[in-house]
């Protein structure tokens, strides 16, 4: 049976697939207020707790890479209920862990399985929508992945005025059940049997290996990863930019760390408000200058020991052009590759994470991070990205754009069905 995609956005669709893609920043930073309470409790070391972050980490690039090419051969939906499934179990098992070692390899296996939920909700995506509503429904997929690592940390905050650290992992075990329970009855399988990929790992390698030689998807994964590392950047180090560097207090921080979040989803919707009006490659085009131009001047004016005030406005609008970036990438380049969308999905995320995860320490080289430092880190990846906008846009320049050819292939295929029905009526 050939793929129908869909026209219409549902908003209980969208809002199953954006908790699915929160099950990720859920599991890396709820229990990011728990670490000295853990590492007393499993008597440990601070350093061996930061560790399972790490674990986490690794097993969501893994889960990403494995889980999405899975998809591509047996469909979408055993593999997220598999791995919904082994989220809870494990989570269940963190909850009652009482060694380091034990909790840090369950910490792969969390994260491992909780990939499929990250890299599956963007391969629905493709399968599910053409055209300008994989644009719209990505901005809010984009909007969970922005927003959801600075709440998830209040939210294990929380938890722990009323219990233990383990609460915390009973926490994400319900979230992982109640998920698991409607999506076995409201999700339905979304990529057909006739797309799916045969030729088992061979296949598989065969499509990464192909994707990485494809080089206007390699730009666009390459892009959207050091966009989001300039955020993961962001995330890491103005705890101590603004409450050692600046004197701010806890309260205060809170308020700036709660503009970045409003200036991530507020550029998202306005994103998604946009598609129709413009086309993903001119958005994306016009963002990455303007997240440019503002985060070298977010460096400039911390090398000037600039006032708070205009750092802090500085930083809250490059923040917000990320909202515009992140959407409009993996749109574009999960556009170009319909039949490989499980696999271009997990190269994505596994370049994502991965890249963010080996930019953000980078502030911490020569010590305490520094408003100077975490700006020029920022400003540094974003100049990554912007050259490799350059670069990809000569292939634009070259045909027409990707949502053209997906309008042209819907016209095509609708008038090829029209034909098939005025020939059955005859």
């Amino acid at each position: 049976m050939a793929r129908i995609p869909a026209t219409r956005v549902s908003v209980g669709f969208v809002l199953l697939l954006s908790a699915l893609t929160a099950v990720g920043p859920l599991t890396f930073d709820t229990y990011l207020a728990a670490f000295p309470e853990i590492a007393a409790d499993l008597n440990t070391s601070a350093g061996a707790v930061q560790l399972t972050i790490a674990a986490s980490l690794a097993g969501l690039a893994v889960g990403q890479l494995t889980i999405g090419s899975i998809s591509d051969a047996f469909g979408r939906r055993r593999p997220l209920l598999a791995g919904l499934g082994i989220y809870v179990c494990v989570s269940v098992a963190l909850a009652v862990a009482t060694d380091i070692t034990v909790f840090t390899g369950l910490r792969f296996v969390q994260g491992f399985s909780a990939a499929a939920g990250m890299v599956l909700s963007m391969a629905i995506v493709r399968d599910r929508y053409e055209g300008l509503a994989v644009s719209k429904v990505m901005a809010r997929l984009m909007l969970v992945v922005g927003v959801a690592p600075i709440l998830a940390p209040t939210i294990g905050a929380q938890l722990l005025r009323f219990g233990s650290w383990r609460l915390i992992f009973v926490f994400l075990a319900v979230v992982g059940a109640i998920l698991l329970v409607v999506s076995t009855f409201a999700l339905k399988e979304t990529l057909p049997q006739a797309m799916r990929r045969t030729g088992g790992t061979l296949g598989a390698l065969r499509t990464y290996r192909d994707l990485l030689a494809d080089l206007p998807f390699l730009g666009l994964a390459l892009m959207s990863a050091f966009y989001l590392g300039a955020m993961f950047t962001y995330v890491a180090s103005s705890t101590f930019v603004f409450q050692d560097g600046f004197g701010m207090t806890a309260q205060q921080f809170g308020w700036v760390f709660a503009g970045g979040a409003v200036a991530i989803t507020a550029g998202s919707q306005v994103n998604g408000a946009l598609v129709g009006r413009f086309t993903p490659e001119q958005v994306l085009s016009g963002t990455v200058v303007a997240g440019l131009v503002l985060s070298m001047s977010l460096f400039a004016t911390t090398l000037a020991d600039g006032p708070l005030w205009l750092v802090v406005t500085l930083l809250i609008l490059t923040l917000g052009t990320a909202g515009f970036v992140l959407p409009s990438a993996p749109a574009i380049a999960l556009a170009n590759n319909p039949h490989r969308a499980g696999s271009a999905a997990a190269l994505l995320g596994a370049l994502q994470f991965g890249l963010g995860a080996l930019i953000a320490p980078l502030t911490s080289i020569g010590g305490t991070p520094t408003a100077e430092s975490m700006a020029g880190v920022m400003a540094g990846t974003i100049l990554v990205s912007a050259l490799l906008l350059i670069a990809v846009r000569r292939s634009w320049n070259r045909g027409p754009t990707t949502v053209d050819l997906e309008v042209n292939s819907a016209l095509v295929e609708s008038e090829i069905g029209a034909r098939r029905a005025a020939t059955h009526a005859d």
